[in-house]
């Protein structure tokens, strides 16, 4: 097999959770435009249903499913059903992720509770649940999708000038959390022949930025911008194909040097 031909994921089932957001179409184009058989689910199927049929259209393999993270019995429904359907699944793209407290840092316990049931239960649960399947197949890859704001603090200087804000305490909570727990998996999973990296994006430009903000943070990375609708595909597409066969337990920083300045 030539170098390039290990970058292919055209024998491989993909599960990616979250798959409509900022980050997660790009994960799922780059799962499909590698050739995996793609499973996106989120809470709401019908955004999902849309864009699955964007990637039929161009002759992908794109399948839309709902479940809630939040929920036991939906996550191992999920996981029976893929299962049932294709056999097994060799990725576990965990990008789902829940954004509940609107009042940041003075919002109410129970808001940060509820971000935890999806954000840190759930994801214990779905990699659990998809990471035993993995197992009995001796082969498998789970790339946890964490942040530059899970390895440093928040830089407010970054947000001056705007109404924009980033003491959002359940975020770093948990983004900061995935990383030791990608370890954690890598070593439960290792002898099983199973992978777990972690992937930590820079912030994603969106057309409702401030000319401040965006101004502020460019300055802040090496590469001088945001991050933009293609960037996380290739290491996506790296860490679940047999590029990376021995790269486990890792954090990868895709952040145009934000985290290294």
């Amino acid at each position: 097999m030539g170098v390039l031909e290990t970058f292919s994921l055209s024998d491989r089932v993909v599960l990616i959770t979250g798959g409509a957001g900022l980050y997660g179409r790009q994960i799922v184009a780059a799962a499909a435009e590698a050739g995996a058989r793609t499973y996106v689910a989120a809470r709401r199927r019908e955004p999902l249903e849309a864009l699955a049929a964007e990637h039929r259209a161009a002759g992908r393999d794109v399948r839309a499913m709902q479940f809630d993270q939040g929920e036991e019995a939906s996550v191992l429904a999920l996981r029976d059903a893929i299962v049932k359907e294709s056999g097994r699944i060799d990725v576990l793209v965990n990008n789902a992720v829940l954004r509940p407290m609107k009042k940041a840092y003075r919002d109410e316990a129970s808001t940060f509770a509820e971000s935890m049931k999806v954000n840190a239960t759930g994801l214990f649960v779905i990699t659990r649940a998809v990471g035993d399947v993995m197992a009995e197949h001796g082969r498998g890859s789970i790339i946890n999708i964490g942040s530059i704001q899970g390895m440093v603090g928040t830089d407010p200087t970054i947000y001056r000038g705007t109404a924009m804000s980033g003491w959002y305490p359940d975020y770093f909570y948990h983004k900061g959390a995935i990383i030791n727990f990608t370890r954690f998996i890598a070593s439960y999973y290792g002898a099983k022949g199973v992978r777990c990296n972690c992937v930590s994006p820079g912030g994603f430009r969106t057309p409702d930025h401030p000319d401040a903000f965006v101004a502020a943070y460019s300055d802040r990375t090496f590469l001088g911008r945001l991050a933009n609708a293609t960037d996380l595909m290739g290491v996506i597409v790296f860490l679940g194909s047999d590029a990376s066969v021995y790269v486990t337990g890792a954090n990868i920083p895709v952040d145009g040097g934000y985290t290294a300045k």
